[in-house]
């Protein structure tokens, strides 16, 4: 089911920025356990929406890992999304027009305050399970450490505690790509919609790599000088996502990404890491160029206790999304693993156990 939480009071920002009040989209599958004791909070990555069955079929639906008869899932459209959440197209109240350009920076701490507030709205005091990819990872972890005690176990796939120079050049490239677009600076709906087809096609780079584009876009003719696969299938990749999205929310949403740093204010990295309580399952993807597998190291490194995975596929940053039966091999390991110590504990008995 899909609903709309309004927050009517003024909300501060990290920036300092003010909003004289915000509204998220959020969808709930599956039915909330009398002591509220099976939700599993789904966090989506940059341009996806609130519906995990859609974009995460191989892990989220009916009798998968996280199965809807089972679990209370609730999945939250991030602010700046088109997708139903409060967005750069969303009136300003103040004004009475659309954002557009004026929308504020959201960052990640930003977010999951808001989510704090759902969550407060719900009742829920204690959250089973986490998952998130990407800049989905990003939303968890730092709710992780804002609340150390709130998350009974936490799953985070390719993503980092601080977003790298890399991945702020190519989201900076992306916005580039969108800026020169002519119609950037007018203020309606599709505004900037050619560049965000190029900023798309940029991305899509830093998705994947050489590997699977010279197995799909690889030309059999080679007397052909010009239309090659690979250039088809930018342009479509670029005009699909233009047709569902919206290059304000795009920008926005990668100036988010941008913002992430679990140690801002918090002395270091190292010392925020620490803090987090839950019990941690970290996977990374071996080919992933976007955030590389030392970035999902490190958090295992520093989180207390934390498992590490990393995933042999082809698909780069991808894998995340692509690579479900090895995932769901890797959590459902981790989850009957975390069981036995659980039980173990309560019954004062000893377990060793591998932690690879």
């Amino acid at each position: 089911m899909s609903y709309i939480f309004n927050y009517t009071k003024s909300f501060q920002l990290e920036s300092g920025k003010i909003l004289p009040n915000f509204h998220l989209s959020y969808q709930t599958f599956g039915k909330l356990n009398a002591d509220k004791s099976n939700v599993v909070w789904v966090f989506h990555a940059l341009t996806a929406n609130a519906n995990p069955l859609e974009w995460w079929d191989g892990l989220v639906g009916y009798h998968k890992v996280f199965d809807v008869e089972k679990y209370f899932i609730i999945c939250v459209n991030v602010p700046g999304s088109c997708y139903g959440s409060i967005s750069p197209l969303s009136i300003n109240t103040e004004t009475g027009k659309p954002y557009y350009h004026d929308f504020p920076i959201i960052t990640i701490r930003d977010m999951i305050k808001m989510f704090a507030l759902l969550q407060k709205r719900f009742g829920i005091e204690k959250i089973h399970i986490g998952i998130g990819g990407s800049m989905g990872g990003m939303q968890l972890l730092e709710w992780s450490i804002e609340a150390p005690n709130l998350f009974e176990h936490i799953i985070l796939l390719a993503t980092n505690a601080v977003h790298s120079s890399w991945g702020i050049a190519f989201n900076q490239s992306q916005r580039m790509a969108i800026e020169t677009d002519v119609t950037w600076a007018e203020k309606h709906d599709q505004a900037g919609l050619r560049g965000l087809a190029v900023a798309r096609s940029i991305a899509l780079l830093s998705y994947r790599n050489y590997e699977p584009y010279n197995l799909t876009q690889r030309e059999t003719d080679y007397n052909k000088i010009d239309d090659y696969k690979a250039s088809s299938y930018q342009n479509y990749q670029g005009k699909k996502l233009a047709l569902r999205f919206n290059a304000f929310s795009y920008y926005s949403l990668t100036k988010s990404m941008d913002s992430h740093h679990v140690g801002r204010g918090r002395k270091s990295i190292a010392n925020a890491l620490k803090t987090i309580e839950a019990k941690a399952l970290i996977i990374g993807i071996k080919s992933d160029l976007l955030f590389p597998i030392e970035e999902q190291r490190l958090l295992a490194a520093k989180i207390k206790n934390a498992s590490f995975a990393c995933i042999d596929s082809i698909y780069g940053h991808d894998g995340f999304l692509i690579e479900n039966e090895k995932i769901e091999r890797i959590i459902r390991a981790f989850l009957c693993k975390q069981k036995i110590i659980s039980n173990c504990i309560k019954n004062n008995l000893t377990v060793v156990l591998n932690n690879n």
